[in-house]
């Protein structure tokens, strides 16, 4: 009992010389509080890594290419020829021979008149950009085993095996240019049509294109007609199918319709005013 009596009067003691919890006696628990600045260094974060000073740590955004004095990045690297001139390249957006196939089965083409760039961005699953470098369509060779349409196309690039499939079903194939004011007419003719302006006249290819265009193996427009001629039957030969003959096919009218150079649409010569709201058609006045 007397061990009881000591520790509470040494306890009461203890109380009486303690000075009363307040305000200015609390403190958090050791390593309870954390420093809310993050980083390193003199300013622990809070100028949100854009550093101190200088143009990169203000809104001035710097140019293309710069790279706060470093040396550039086009620079580091040796110079490679292939890509000079890139973004000046003619570009030709890509159409497959299964596509082509699908657009005819489900009635998006008609396969018994010709088909040229209008028909094909008219169908509404395919477009053409020409401010994008875009000069037309190339058929490419997917799906051509399961290609049986019989049709009179015009495209902007077409490789052998395409050429030798078209042909071989009894169609013509024909590769054309277009320039960028007579691809604008092609994409949207109706908006073209609606401005009450005269159709103009194509123009011819450029130096580097003509070569391509005037090759009978590439059914060039510009190709001399008994060059194509011949050149059918070294390709039937080559892949050894037999040769239709189109002066024989019911279809000859359409499979022989061509435009000239210098025309744009099947059946309206360039200088021909096309009048939607009456419906009719101004043709050029010849003496």
């Amino acid at each position: 009992m007397a061990h009881l009596r000591e520790s509470s009067e040494k306890a009461l003691k203890l109380l009486r010389t303690l000075p009363r919890v307040q305000i200015g006696n609390l403190r958090p628990n050791p390593n309870s509080k954390q420093n809310d600045k993050r980083g390193r260094a003199q300013h622990g974060g809070d100028k949100h890594g854009a550093g101190n000073k200088g143009s990169g740590q203000r809104q001035n955004f710097m140019r293309l290419g710069y790279e706060t004095g470093n040396q550039p990045f086009y620079l580091r690297f040796p110079y490679e020829p292939y890509y000079k001139g890139h973004h000046m390249r003619r570009q030709y957006p890509p159409i497959s021979m299964l596509q082509l196939q699908v657009l005819i089965d489900t009635d998006r083409i008609d396969a018994s008149q010709p088909i040229d760039i209008a028909t094909l961005c008219n169908s509404g699953l395919l477009s053409l950009k020409p401010a994008e470098m875009q000069y037309g369509f190339q058929l490419t060779d997917d799906g051509l085993d399961n290609f049986k349409a019989k049709i009179n196309i015009e495209v902007q690039h077409a490789s052998e095996a395409v050429i030798a499939a078209v042909e071989r079903n009894g169609g013509v194939i024909r590769t054309a240019y277009y320039d960028p004011r007579s691809l604008h007419i092609l994409a949207n003719p109706k908006k073209w049509f609606a401005k009450g302006i005269p159709i103009p006249q194509r123009m011819l290819p450029p130096q580097d294109a003509a070569e391509y265009y005037t090759d009978a193996k590439n059914r060039g427009y510009l190709a001399n007609p008994e060059e194509i001629s011949k050149d059918r039957l070294v390709l039937a030969q080559k892949y050894g199918y037999v040769l239709p003959r189109i002066e024989d096919d019911a279809d000859y009218e359409m499979l022989t319709a061509a435009k000239n150079a210098r025309q744009l649409f099947h059946g309206l010569e360039p200088g021909w005013l096309i009048n939607l709201v009456d419906k009719t058609i101004v043709k050029l006045k010849t003496t």
